[in-house]
């Protein structure tokens, strides 16, 4: 089976062609989803290489699952962002509990050092705030927030109602707003 440029950017038609030998399918499912996968794992896990195997791991299942896929069942992003949610949640599970303190701050390039050291620190304190969410809350913050999905979509990945995944955002926001709160001017948010 020859591959239709038309069909490029149709994720349905991208699993077809994979499930019907198409060669160049391989290559286009890995750039259009390793990244989302690697990103939101990222973001999970705070760890680049555990990040890596996450996000290999759901590929992997991708690729598995295409030939069995059933289009507009659901999307094909929705599948995977829960693959990989769910792979997160059991490496997280997995770890041994790490004190604050011992998180490391993440770089960002910025071009000075006190703005590193302070984006450092928001990163650290919203990372380590965002691990005490209970898992659920975690998910539909981080998709939310920083993936930019739609409630849903989100209601999608988490296999429940639009509502459940607001209040789930609404209860997570409340929790982060609470712990992070008294940490304004030691982030430097009261120079914004």
């Amino acid at each position: 089976m020859a591959f239709d440029a038309e069909k490029m950017g149709d994720d349905d038609a991208l699993l077809a062609l994979y499930a019907g030998g198409d060669r160049a399918a391989p290559r286009l499912m890995t750039e259009r989803f390793l990244p989302l996968t690697y990103r939101l794992a990222l973001r999970f896990l705070n760890d680049r290489a555990e990040a890596e195997d996450v996000a290999q791991e759901a590929m992997v299942r991708l690729f598995r699952m295409a030939p069995g896929w059933q289009p507009g069942q659901a999307k094909v992003t929705t599948w995977l962002y829960r693959v990989t949610a769910n792979l997160c949640t059991d490496r997280l599970r997995r770890r041994p509990a790490l004190n604050i303190d011992e998180v490391p701050e993440m770089a960002d390039g910025a071009p000075s050092a006190e703005e590193r050291l302070t984006a450092g620190a928001r990163a650290t304190a919203l990372d380590a705030a965002l691990a005490r969410l209970p898992e659920r809350q975690r998910v539909a913050v981080v998709l939310r927030h920083i993936e930019g999905f739609a409630n849903p979509e989100i209601a999608a990945v988490l296999e429940i109602g639009v509502e459940a995944v607001e209040s789930l955002i609404a209860r997570g926001k409340r929790a982060l707003k609470e712990e992070l709160g008294g940490m304004r001017a030691a982030l430097g948010y009261d120079h914004d």
